[in-house]
C-alpha cells in the first residue's frame, strides 16, 4: 500500500513539475515594434506606430497576466529557480514595455516639432 501512495505521490510531483516547466513557455512574449524617426516620418507612419504600440502594450499587458497567473499556478512550492525566472521574464517585459512607450513618446515630440501645424 505505501508502495502505490508513494507511486501516486511521485507521479502527482512529476506532473506538477511538468505543468510548472512547461507554464513556464506557456506565456509568449509579444513582438518588438519598430518606433520610426519622428523627424522624417510621415503622419501616416507615426499614426501607423501609435497603432502598433498601443497594440503592443495592449499584449505585453495580457503577456503580464499569464506570467503572474503562470506563478500563482505553481504556487508557494514551485522550484526557486522557477519563481526567479517568471520573476525576471516579468520584470524585462515591464521594462521593454516602458523603454517602448518612452521611445514612441521621444519620436512623437520629434514629429511635432518638425510639423508643426
Amino acid at each position: 500500500m505505501k508502495r502505490s501512495t508513494g507511486l501516486a505521490f511521485r507521479t502527482t510531483a512529476l506532473a506538477s513539475g511538468m505543468l510548472a516547466g512547461t507554464a513556464a513557455f506557456a506565456c509568449e512574449t509579444p513582438a518588438m515594434v519598430e518606433v520610426p524617426d519622428g523627424a522624417t516620418a510621415t503622419t501616416e507612419q507615426m499614426v501607423q506606430a501609435r497603432e502598433a504600440v498601443t497594440a503592443y502594450v495592449a499584449a505585453m499587458e495580457e503577456y503580464l497576466v499569464c506570467v503572474d497567473e503562470e506563478m500563482q499556478v505553481a504556487g508557494d512550492d514551485a522550484p526557486e529557480e522557477f519563481k526567479s525566472l517568471m520573476i525576471q521574464r516579468y520584470n524585462a517585459a515591464v521594462s521593454e514595455m516602458e523603454t517602448v512607450a518612452a521611445a514612441f513618446n521621444e519620436e512623437l515630440r520629434e514629429f511635432r516639432a518638425a510639423n508643426p501645424e
